[in-house]
Formats: structure tokens, C-alpha cells, sequence
């Protein structure tokens, strides 16, 4: 046996009389060391001369001491070179009777792919440390893997259902309710068989299709022959609809009704044709098989039950905080909604199908105010519950503060809208008590993300200080105010104060009159005053300044900006409310 050592790597070589056995080189890391030089302790006897070269003997010295101090920091390692190195003392062993038929891996299989080691004659067998390494590794049993997206912790809400298989029949999980196969009263299996059932259709359908290409080069041409029997088809295939059900029909519905309530999809069978129930199972699994996508892309979310975006009129909106809309709603991640009537769907086609029968063009309510195109409804949540649910469910979404959902009889809403040849658009709406033991004139106050920052926040807190003018009372908003609140309004009452000490001809001013000319609660105008340093107090009495800078920092924005979005007050018709 021969050792050679070259920096940084030991090369061992075993001879025999016929010639060389075994060759092999290893990188010099201390736990390898350590295994080689009791591997070679082991083996010494056994070698012709029994001798060791003395610098390997120093440097094999050096190493046990040094791999004591790195025992901890390399257990795993050490492991891992304990179990090559009984490997390579075995393969020396039986090297000598090994036979032509392959090597066994660490798993107890034969090499199957290029990654495992291959074994030539015992005069080439070359067989690094490192590779030895990558090969244990590499044969290690793995565990089976799903779909990355798939969160095992998530479960089906349907009771009863295990989430597996998909109403598409191309999944092996689901976990909403509208891919489970158990709610629509189907199997794992009856779904996969549908699923290869329509994909045979579609294939059909692509093949007739490819034959008709040639007729849409002309308009209005007439239907072939096929289509024609196709057509007869269909009508007869409804001539067979069922007329009503027998009476052990309805008593099975009956008994499926009472079993399961709502957490089953009703039976659909007798009460339509075929061929019709057969179109509907088909855009059930194609919707489906949409929002599965959606989910897949990330845009749908069924563990968080949060809505990340709606689509509102001709805007998809990024939705901020979490609104309580029913689990089956905001398990999708999308919402589609109404922008006239508020109603919220799930897919694009239902609100297509909506929109073409909506005879909604503005709020419900009555219309108070008009100039231009900006115009403002009155709407009672007694009289329009629905509406204004809704209107508060969408408001949820970009207001954290909001707590009022459901019980909206007690508040009268304010809805400011935007009109064009379509109808008028949603801008953003405030909510007042009917009868508010604190005179707060706003209970929530929001305008919507797509018309932020254009001076509309300003034209609603306007508004509602102009109907505390008209019932002659002092109006303050309910708190706490939300961030984005808390801006508007302090920007608000800093350019009505602004405004007031422009117009004042006056030596002496009064708080108080102030707060009856702008309807402004006194305690909101000396916060403004305290904020914009315009309140000393100077021998034991508080003291106004009419700062001219600041009034005329607020004339030139007030030139540049115009008076596009500003309230009329001559505009308004409208008589204060009595009584609940």
C-alpha cells in the first residue's frame, strides 16, 4: 500500500501481485482523516510491508488532534463519512469475488440513471470520496411531492368532504365549495369521466370548426347541413323535458332538502332536459376551472378569506382591509360588482349577464343636489337596506375603522355621484345618524380609490357642513377619524378658517361666531388655530393673528386651482328630515 500526500488531497493506493486494486484521492478535511487513518490502522496488517510513511504519519497525527476540536461542528459530516468509509471497506473486502452484475445502492435498487455509480473492472475502479458523497445523497428516498401551491392545512367547507378530487376532474384537491364534487352531488370518479367526456366534445367541436374556416370569408352566410341537423337535434332532445315530478321524485328531493339544507347543491335531475341540465354541468366545471386558475395565480385566496381586488364599473380596484362579506364571496379573492345597484357576483359572466337586465342608473333615493354633472342622493337604510348593506360592505374594504355593516335603518346616506351618457358613477358617500344626541354631522365618510386626490373629499365634508347650515346647528364628525379622515377634514377646516379670515373686515373676532358662520365645531376651529400657530394667549386672554402669509399662500391655490370642485349652496333643495 502506497500513500501520497499532494496539498490538499491524500491519494492512497492499494497494490496486489496482479497490480494495482483500488486508487483513492480525497479532499483533506479533518473528519475524513480521522475515518482514513483507522481505516488504515485496520488494514495495516494485511499490506505486504506493514510500514507508513512518517509525513503522513505527522500530518494524520495533526488531524486527530484538530478533529477533536471540530467534533461538534461537524457530526452530520462525520456521520456521513463514517457510513462511506464502512462502504469503501466493504467493496475492498469483496472486490476480489465481485461479479459482472451491478452494484446495490443505498436503497437496496440497481443504478437506474445516470446519477448512479457506475462499477467498471477492479483495474479502472476510481471512486472519489465526493462522489461517494453525492451519490448517498442522491439515493436518499424521497417524499412525494404535491402541488406546490397547495396548503394542506386548508380543508373543504363542505361537512363530510376529505377535499379530495375536483369537480373539473383535473385536480386532485379542492378546497372552495365551488370545485367540490361531494356539494354537487358527484364522485372523485364520475367528475373524471365527465371531464374525458367533454374533452372528446371539444375535440369534435375544433375538427367541425376546422372544415367550416373556409365559409367566414363571406358574411351572413347560411347554416351547412350539419348545423341544421345539429339544430334538430337539440329541438328534440327538449321536446323530452320532463313536464313536473312524480311523487317519489319529490319526496327524494324532499328527504335531500332535510338531510343537508344548504350544504348540498339541490338534485337538478327530472327538472330540466338533458341537454340543458348537461350545458349547465359544463359551465359549472368551466367556471370552475377559472377560479382554480385564479387561485393558482395568485389573485385567488382561499385561506385568508380576504377580497384583494374587485371589479367595480370600468376600474379593478386593490382592495386595503378586510370586509365581512359571506365565506362563499370572500374565499374567491375577486369580486365583481354592480356599480348602479351595488350587488356583488363571482364570475365576469354573471355580471355581464346583470348588467344587461340592471334597470339601475343611480343610487336609489332622492337626488338633492345638482350642478353639472355632480349630483347627490338621499338614501334612507330604512327604505333601501340592500343598497345600503352593500354600500357599507364596499366601504369596509378601504376603511379600517369602520364598524357599521348591517344595521343601517338608524343612518341616512349621502351618496355623491358622477354622471355621463351611462348612468352616474359611484364617487364616494358619507353617512349620517337621524338622530345624533352629539350633533356629529358625518358617521363615516369615504370616497372611492379611482377618484382620490381630485377635491372630491372636500366637496362631501363641504356638503354635509352645508346641510348642518341649513338645520342651524353646529356639526362635528363622529370619531375617531380614520388617516386618510384626519387629513381631509384638518385640510378642510384650515381653508374654511383661511377663507373666513380673508372676508373679515372686522377689529375683534369671536370663536364663537365663527362656529355659527361655517357650522365648524368651536373645538375643531382651535385645533385648526393652535396648528397653524394663530392662538396666543397674551395677558390673560386668547388672541387670533391673521397671519397674511398663510392667507395668501391659500389665495394662490385657490386662483390655480379654480372652482371646478366646489359645492353651490343654491344648488342644494332639500328640507332637513323630521322625525325617524
Amino acid at each position: 500500500m502506497q500513500i501520497k500526500y499532494k496539498a490538499p488531497c491524500f491519494e492512497v493506493v492499494i497494490t496486489r501481485a496482479g497490480g494495482p486494486y483500488r486508487n483513492i484521492s480525497f479532499s483533506c478535511y479533518f473528519p475524513f482523516i480521522s475515518i482514513l487513518q483507522k481505516w488504515l490502522m485496520r488494514t495495516a496488517g494485511s499490506s505486504s510491508d506493514g510500514t507508513e510513511d512518517s509525513d503522513f504519519s505527522a500530518d494524520l497525527e495533526h488531524a486527530e488532534v484538530s478533529e477533536t476540536a471540530q467534533r461538534r461542528s461537524s457530526t452530520r459530516l462525520t456521520r456521513l463519512s463514517l457510513r462511506l468509509s464502512q462502504s469503501s471497506q466493504a467493496d475492498l473486502k469483496q472486490g476480489a469475488d465481485r461479479d459482472e452484475t451491478p452494484p446495490r445502492t443505498p436503497t437496496g435498487n440497481a443504478p437506474s440513471s445516470e446519477s448512479d455509480i457506475e462499477v467498471s473492472s477492479p483495474s479502472n475502479d476510481l471512486l472519489s470520496l465526493k462522489e461517494a458523497a453525492a451519490h448517498e445523497l442522491s439515493h436518499r428516498p424521497k417524499r412525494r411531492r404535491f402541488h406546490e401551491s397547495y396548503n394542506f392545512n386548508m380543508k373543504c367547507p363542505t361537512p363530510g368532504c376529505n377535499s379530495l378530487g375536483h369537480l373539473t376532474g383535473r385536480h386532485e384537491r379542492h378546497f372552495s365549495i365551488s370545485g367540490c364534487p361531494l356539494y354537487h352531488n358527484l364522485s372523485a370518479d364520475e367528475c373524471k369521466g365527465k371531464a374525458s367526456t367533454r374533452d372528446k366534445q371539444a375535440e369534435e367541436r375544433t375538427l367541425s370548426h376546422r372544415q367550416d374556416e373556409n365559409r367566414h370569408s363571406t358574411r351572413n352566410q347560411a347554416p351547412t347541413e350539419r348545423q341544421l341537423r345539429y339544430k334538430e337535434k337539440v329541438t328534440e332532445l327538449r321536446r323530452k323535458r320532463n313536464c313536473g315530478l312524480n311523487k317519489e321524485q319529490k319526496e327524494k328531493y324532499m328527504d335531500h332538502r332535510q338531510s343537508h339544507g344548504t350544504n348540498r347543491e339541490p338534485l337538478l335531475e327530472n327538472i330540466t332536459s338533458d341537454y340543458d341540465l348537461e350545458l349547465f354541468r359544463k359551465a359549472q366545471a368551466r367556471a370552475s376551472e377559472d377560479l382554480e386558475k385564479l387561485r393558482l395565480a395568485g389573485q385567488a385566496s382561499e385561506s385568508s378569506n380576504m377580497i384583494k381586488t374587485i371589479v367595480f364599473g370600468r376600474f379593478e380596484l386593490d382592495t386595503w382591509y378586510h370586509s365581512p362579506y359571506p365565506e362563499e364571496y370572500a374565499r374567491l379573492g375577486r369580486l365583481y360588482m354592480c356599480e348602479f345597484c351595488l350587488k356583488y357576483m363571482k364570475s365576469q359572466t354573471i355580471l355581464r349577464r346583470h348588467m344587461a337586465k340592471c334597470v339601475w342608473k343611480h343610487p336609489p333615493g332622492d337626488e338633492i343636489y345638482r350642478k353639472g354633472n355632480i349630483s347627490v342622493f338621499e338614501v334612507d337604510g330604512k327604505k333601501n337596506k340592500i343598497y345600503c348593506q352593500n354600500l357599507c360592505l364596499l366601504a369596509k374594504l378601504f376603511l379600517d375603522h369602520k364598524t357599521l355593516y348591517y344595521d343601517v335603518e338608524p343612518f341616512l346616506f349621502y351618496v355623491m355621484t358622477e354622471a355621463d351618457n351611462t348612468g352616474c358613477h359611484l364617487v364616494g358617500y358619507f353617512s349620517k345618524e337621524k338622530n345624533s344626541f352629539l350633533n356629529y354631522n358625518v358617521s363615516c365618510i369615504l370616497t372611492m380609490p379611482q377618484y382620490m386626490r381630485q377635491g372630491y373629499g372636500k366637496m362631501l365634508i363641504d356638503f354635509s357642513y352645508l346641510l348642518s347650515k341649513v338645520e342651524e346647528k353646529v356639526g362635528s364628525p363622529e370619531r375617531p377619524l380614520s388617516d386618510l379622515g384626519l387629513i381631509s377634514y384638518r385640510s378642510y377646516w384650515k381653508e374654511v378658517l383661511l377663507r373666513y379670515l380673508n372676508n373679515f373686515q372686522g377689529k375683534e373676532i369671536s370663536i364663537k361666531e365663527i362656529s355659527q358662520e361655517t357650522a365648524v365645531n368651536p373645538v375643531d376651529i382651535v385645533s385648526t388655530l393652535q396648528s397653524l400657530q394663530m392662538l396666543k394667549y397674551w395677558k390673560g386672554k386668547h388672541l387670533v393673528l391673521k397671519r397674511q402669509d398663510l392667507i395668501d399662500d391659500w389665495k394662490a391655490k385657490e386662483t390655480k386651482r379654480g372652482n371646478s370642485k366646489t359645492i353651490d349652496p343654491t344648488a342644494l333643495k332639500w328640507t332637513p328630515p323630521k322625525g325617524t
